[in-house]
């Protein structure tokens, strides 16, 4: 299987150290908020490292209690509840979301962690063509979809897809990418919706800097949710420090348009320094600005050339993107300044010279 993988340009290895001395368009700290001296001080003010157990055993620290009504809060939910991280967030509450209902209908595009909730559920499920809203059913149905897609950064109409939910729906709403990033207060694209079907699956592992996940909603889904999921029953809960850390980061978000500015603008610099030497690039609903390259060989040529040049932007390949795609998956940051914008576009102006012509 190795050998196939890298016979497509596919295989993927650790790095041996971590880059040091490059200009980083990998991380998703959006808001630059995981070097904020503010919540790095919160991190060093923990009397313990590890949570001591799953949440209804040694695990029910306060911490986590006051960042689930933090988070509630900020995204107009009843309730919140934390998961170890996003993944888990999802695998865990899919599952259990689907037995309230008789079909599941997912984005073509949505995420793995989606996809992977979705396939353990014991329930018939459908693709949709991304960014449409799928055929009505009269069976009730969990629409499952990004907000702000993790690799084409474009936004979906969240209220046409639940105008398209028939009665007993449950519309799944996945706001990693958006939360911190777009919206009042950086609440997302799900923030104004205000409808008890709607349930919100975030991450703290993106704009706020920090790491977990969690689902928002209805109380009695959170309830459900502490009782049926397994990814939450059975597994270790968020260390306190961690959730320490990331209700000081949440509290600098909700106050942060500032940095949502700089973020927005450093976005429309990229974006129109792409055009100018020749990228058609989509318009980027949030912090994500994809380069698409085509096929693998030439996105892993473009990064490594890159690289050589001190920019650090991964290739994105098959089975991430679907074949034909792969690319350049670009996070812009609020605290990438405006030079480190222009030099990456100037790098990938030459890679761009540099791979046609030894192509």
């Amino acid at each position: 299987m190795l050998s196939d993988i890298r016979a497509k340009s596919r295989y993927r290895e650790l790095p041996a150290r971590q880059l040091s001395n490059v200009v980083d368009f990998s991380s998703n700290d959006y808001l630059g908020l995981a070097t904020e001296p503010a919540v790095i001080e919160a991190l060093k003010r923990a009397t313990r490292v590890g949570s001591g157990g799953a949440r209804l055993l040694a695990g029910r620290h306060r911490e986590l209690s006051l960042l689930e009504e933090e988070l509630a809060s900020w995204l107009g939910r009843e309730r919140a509840l934390i998961f170890s991280s996003g993944y888990h967030a999802a695998v865990g509450a899919i599952p259990v979301l689907a037995r309230c209902v008789d079909a599941i209908a997912s984005d073509r595009l949505n995420h793995a962690s989606l996809i992977d909730g979705i396939r353990l559920a014991r329930v018939p499920h459908a693709i949709y063509d991304h960014a449409t809203v799928p055929a009505r059913s009269d069976l009730p149905t969990c629409i499952v979809s990004e907000t702000i897609f993790s690799m084409e950064g474009d936004a979906i109409d969240a209220r046409a897809l639940l105008a398209g939910l028939g009665s007993g729906g449950v519309l799944v709403l996945d706001e990693a990418h958006a939360l911190g990033v777009v919206g009042d207060e950086g609440a997302g694209l799900a923030r104004d919706i205000d409808d008890s079907r709607v349930v919100v699956l975030g991450t703290l592992s993106k704009a706020l800097g920090a790491h977990g996940g969690f689902i928002a909603g209805p109380a009695a889904v959170v309830e459900l949710l502490v009782n049926d999921a397994r990814a939450f029953v059975f597994d270790t809960a968020l260390p306190p420090a961690i959730a320490l850390a990331a209700r000081v980061a949440l509290l600098l978000a909700r106050r942060s348009d500032d940095r949502r500015a700089r973020l927005r603008a450093n976005v429309d610099r990229l974006r129109e320094g792409l055009l100018a030497i020749g990228f058609a690039t989509p318009i980027a609903a949030g912090a994500i600005v994809p380069v698409l390259l085509g096929d693998e060989e030439r996105a892993l040529r473009v990064s490594n050339a890159l690289l050589e040049k001190g920019i650090f932007v991964p290739a994105i390949r098959p089975p991430t993107v679907p074949a034909g795609t792969s690319r350049l998956r670009v996070s812009v940051r609020a605290n990438h300044p405006a030079e480190q914008i222009d030099r990456l576009v100037e790098g990938l102006a030459r890679a761009q010279s540099a791979t046609v012509t030894n192509a």
